[in-house]
């Protein structure tokens, strides 16, 4: 059974400030490169933008009307990448959108943006659908107006996993994490050179000086916190994207519905995911305290509602249908003031003195700005690493994940697959959350853990591996982030609090005084943050 690191070091070639996707994934890539790595984060693991995002892993197809070929090229690439690598966790997903006669883009634009994006991919990923096709594929479209349509590809994720598989993959090849871990200031000698970092926990208080001669600052929205921006007047500019949360059953769907806003001509979606149903997003300015959890605000869920009626007039869902909400802050790097969805995605690198900043981008590419942060870093890190990657370790699949599927070989890590407990696709949905660590989910969870929790697709035998062996301090880190179910579940789950602690207290071994905090605490924050807009919802006793 693993035993997870949790003490750190006074040691490390680099520290990495920043536990959601860019942190994670300059960890894992430093990791790879036979570096001894640690990352803190001052919160949970995937605990800002990276746990709220829209769960899409595309191509960028807008940046091409804005003329950003290379961002939409290296995008695509990306998204291809994560295909491959991350099946299971990674998973293609179609989209349609509707073109409507003087609202929106023409067909014509849309087949040379298309064509642009099947080219760059490599391979054909767009097809053109009459009018009377959309009306056949998209039940209760709005039909005043309707031209035709398309329909291109793309991917989603899960965007908190993705974090945790880039953390812990890291941890299991050499590296060390810790959550709830504040880099509080950068020690330096007397040149201006990186040579600590100060951390305090959390909970604790404790203090800590780490030597290092690399901090990477990939911190997002509080980016400047540790590193004012270099150019006067770039600054970081908070951007909230919200969404809404509803059961699926009220309208099944296998693809993306993807159309223009009637009051701003913004796109914006409506996503099956989980066996839920998401709207979104929204593109505002944030104007709160960024240290707190974000929140849709009632605007943004009316301007939501709103799409909705536009492209679907006659689906009969209300806001009152809502489950669940998420909002998200976008770290946008800003030179003047634009309209907050014209602002670039790209990202910047600040270096100073072993002081590497990145921030900005976007999840799909990820793995560039880690690359990139790595590059500015190299002048200061140790010439000959003190880790060498272990064979099949730099692509970041599962290891044998591939064989394993196609030979059965995996049924030996989860109970009951021999008898076809679990279908292929959920067996591959574990291994691409989970990667190795699969195993460990088989050596604590009984048979009968392997089963949904209600009528999501997260098991059991999930929520049990996470509070043994993935970090958790809080009700909250589980039940939002290491599974999602506190967005697919009435009530945040509250309803079936009982049946959880039950499941695992074996794993957590919290006293009754600390289950009844940190439930008092679960509620507040599913209240604060992810409860549906202007509704206080009276949760069960």
């Amino acid at each position: 059974m693993r035993k997870d690191k949790m003490s750190i070091e006074k040691n490390y070639d680099l520290v990495i400030v920043g536990g959601g996707v860019t942190g994670a994934g300059v960890f894992h890539a430093a990791v790879q490169r036979g570096f001894f790595p640690l990352l803190v984060e001052a919160n949970d693991f995937a605990w800002g933008t990276s746990s709220r995002s829209s769960k899409m892993v595309h191509g960028g197809l807008r940046y091409l009307k804005e003329g950003k070929f290379l961002l939409t090229r290296s995008a695509v690439r990306e998204r291809q990448r994560l295909l491959s690598v991350y099946p299971g966790l990674v998973d293609p997903l179609n989209f349609i959108m509707p073109l409507y006669d003087g609202h929106g883009p023409s067909m014509g634009a849309m087949k040379f943006g298309l064509s642009l994006y099947s080219l760059m991919a490599g391979e054909k990923q767009h097809e053109i659908f009459s009018r009377d096709q959309i009306l056949g594929r998209v039940p209760k479209v709005r039909q005043t107006g309707l031209l035709s349509g398309v329909g291109f590809k793309d991917a989603q994720v899960d965007d908190a996993r993705l974090v945790l598989r880039l953390i812990f993959d890291g941890c299991d090849q050499g590296g060390h994490a810790r959550n709830y871990t504040r880099a509080t200031a950068i020690e330096r000698n007397a040149r201006g050179d990186v040579v600590g970092v100060h951390l305090k926990d959390a909970d604790t208080g404790h203090n800590r000086l780490v030597k290092t001669p690399v901090v990477i600052n990939a911190t997002g929205a509080f980016a400047e916190t540790l590193h004012p921006s270099p150019v006067k007047g770039f600054h970081i500019r908070p951007l909230r994207g919200s969404h809404l949360i509803f059961p699926g059953e009220l309208y099944p769907m296998d693809r993306v519905i993807s159309f223009i806003h009637p009051q701003d001509n913004r796109a914006v979606f409506l996503f099956p995911w989980e066996g839920c149903l998401f709207l979104g997003t929204t593109d505002v300015d944030h104007r709160g305290d960024v240290t707190k959890e974000p929140c849709i605000t009632m605007a943004e869920a009316q301007y939501l509602m709103a799409g909705l009626a536009h492209i679907l007039p006659d689906l009969k869902v209300c806001l009152d249908d809502c489950i669940a909400s998420i909002a998200g802050v976008r770290p946008i790097l800003s030179k003047k003031k634009v309209a907050a969805s014209k602002e670039s995605r790209e990202h910047v690198v600040w270096k100073e003195g072993g002081l590497i900043t990145v921030t900005g981008g976007k999840l799909t590419t990820f793995q560039l700005l880690a690359g990139d942060a790595m590059k500015a870093a190299q002048k200061y890190l140790p010439r000959y690493p003190k880790n060498k990657p272990g064979p099949g370790e730099v692509s970041g699949a599962a290891p044998g994940l591939e064989t394993g599927l196609k030979d059965g070989g995996a049924t030996k890590f989860v109970p009951g697959l021999g008898q076809g407990r679990l279908s292929p696709k959920v067996i591959l949905r574990l291994w691409g959350r989970y990667g190795a660590r699969v195993s460990d989910m088989a050596d604590i969870c009984r048979e009968e853990d392997f089963t949904p929790i209600g009528n999501t697709q997260t098991l059991w035998a999930e929520l049990c591996h996470g509070a043994r062996h993935e970090q958790i301090r809080h009700l909250s880190d589980l039940l939002l982030r290491r599974v999602r179910i506190g967005l697919f579940l009435p009530h945040g789950g509250m309803n079936i609090m009982a049946e959880i602690q039950a499941r695992i207290q074996p794993f957590l071994h919290w006293d009754e005084a600390r289950w009844t905090r940190e439930k008092k605490a679960y509620e507040r924050v599913w209240q604060e943050a992810y409860a549906p807009p202007g509704r206080k919802i009276k949760l069960p006793e």
